[in-house]
């Protein structure tokens, strides 16, 4: 069985004018840490950690934010060490203790801006968190690993706009838990600049995924625009509102309108009104499987023997009564290509992939151990991704989703 090393890298801490915190990707460095597993291991990482942000700042005058957009170093819960100031140490193990399991001290990771739907799938999942913005998926994952969160929220699939790939190879990627889901019902509108009219407008911007969601809509609009890609959709109007930008309008929820000062020209725009993303939760460690609670599992497999092994993993939960909600194919990136003929000497070409499943039962479950067990005989790699709580709140279509009501939390 093959094992899958977490890709890390390292965010750096620079100083930034914006009020508003957000972690940014920076390249690759040769002097990456990984953290072990003995005390003395913890000890050294975190030192390591504090006196390398503390070295990158010094010339910025000891005000950190990640990547111009960031938090300072009393955000991040770093001790500076300084050899001229006896009273300073490094970080210990105490102060990298996981916060409480409830949400109202937990810092979670996201990406996108305040006004963000990924925001708002934070609040739901864990009510008064800490709300951490990150400028793209790779540095919310990056943020629990290096401890500077203790959740990431991943949006992964949508009912109009389908599956998001990126994130479920990211998924693998990481050796990140999902603790956790939310399904958030999705209300865009569309915003501009006070006083700007729809026959003026000339482009209309958002996240691929909020133009998917939207597409119909804006067609019986009768708007004659171009549509464009931006990271997300609240980062659309922070662009627009940024730039004093007359002639564009972005998709976004109605709280990214308040937030930036844009004016709703259309509200409720999505296709569907039952629009909904569902997303997972991640942490660094997993929790404990129950049977008092409805429970969602996730899995990852790879097979090199043809594709009657998929029905004879298939088979393994139909048999046990198990119920799939998910099955998704992405590309094998070590080994994309097989090659191999009537005679197996490698004239034909078949396509790899790594099969991903979501399935109704707890690892708690003696079922479920049993199908992961005769899945297992028929694959080349198997992971668990997580055994989670499902989300089981009411949700209305019409409503907006600012909305944070739920009982949900891990």
């Amino acid at each position: 069985m093959r094992t899958l090393l977490p890709s890390h890298t390292p965010a750096t801490v620079t100083t930034a004018a914006r009020r508003r915190h957000v972690i940014h990707c920076a390249g690759k460095r040769s002097d990456s840490f990984s953290i072990g597993s003995s005390i003395s291991d913890w000890q050294s990482s975190c030192a390591i950690l504090s006196s390398k942000v503390v070295s990158q700042e010094q010339s910025d005058s000891l005000i950190s934010a990640v990547n111009n957009n960031g938090a300072g170093i009393s955000d991040l819960n770093l001790v500076p060490f300084n050899n001229n100031n006896k009273s300073k140490k490094p970080l210990s193990i105490s102060d990298l203790s996981p916060a409480p399991m409830h949400g109202s001290n937990l810092r979670v990771a996201y990406q996108g801006v305040p006004g963000a739907y990924s925001e708002a799938a934070a609040g739901k999942a864990y009510p008064n968190c800490q709300a951490i913005p990150c400028d793209q998926f790779e540095v919310a994952f990056q943020a629990v690993e290096l401890w500077i969160a203790d959740r990431a929220v991943l949006p992964v699939e949508n009912s109009l706009g389908g599956s998001i790939h990126r994130n479920y190879d990211l998924l693998l990627r990481h050796r990140l838990h999902i603790v956790g889901e939310v399904q958030l019902p999705v209300h865009h509108c569309l915003m501009a600049l006070p006083g700007v009219r729809k026959e003026f407008l000339t482009r209309v911007i958002s996240h691929p995924q909020g133009l998917a969601q939207c597409e119909h809509t804006l067609t019986k609009l009768g708007l004659n625009v171009a549509r464009e890609a931006v990271d997300d959709t609240a980062g659309a109007a922070e662009f627009i509102a940024a730039n004093n930008i007359r002639d564009t309008a972005a998709i976004a929820s109605a709280r990214a309108a308040e937030i930036y000062g844009l004016e709703i020209l259309e509200d409720g725009i999505q296709d569907d009104a039952s629009n909904v993303t569902r997303f997972v939760m991640l942490a660094r460690e997993p929790i404990i499987p129950r049977t008092d609670r409805p429970f969602k599992t996730s899995i990852v497999f790879a097979h090199e023997k043809g594709t009657c092994v998929l029905f004879k993993v298939l088979s393994a939960f139909a048999f046990r009564n198990i119920s799939l909600t998910k099955i998704e194919s992405r590309p094998n990136h070590n080994v994309p290509i097989r090659l191999v003929d009537e005679a197996n000497v490698g004239t034909a070409k078949h396509f790899e992939y790594m099969f991903y499943i979501d399935f109704e039962a707890s690892m708690a479950e003696a079922r479920a151990q049993n199908a992961l067990a005769e899945v297992q005989e028929f694959t080349s790699f198997l992971r668990v991704l997580g055994s989670y709580p499902m989300d089981m709140t009411s949700w209305s279509p019409s409503s907006s989703s600012s909305s944070s009501s739920s009982t949900f939390s891990l």
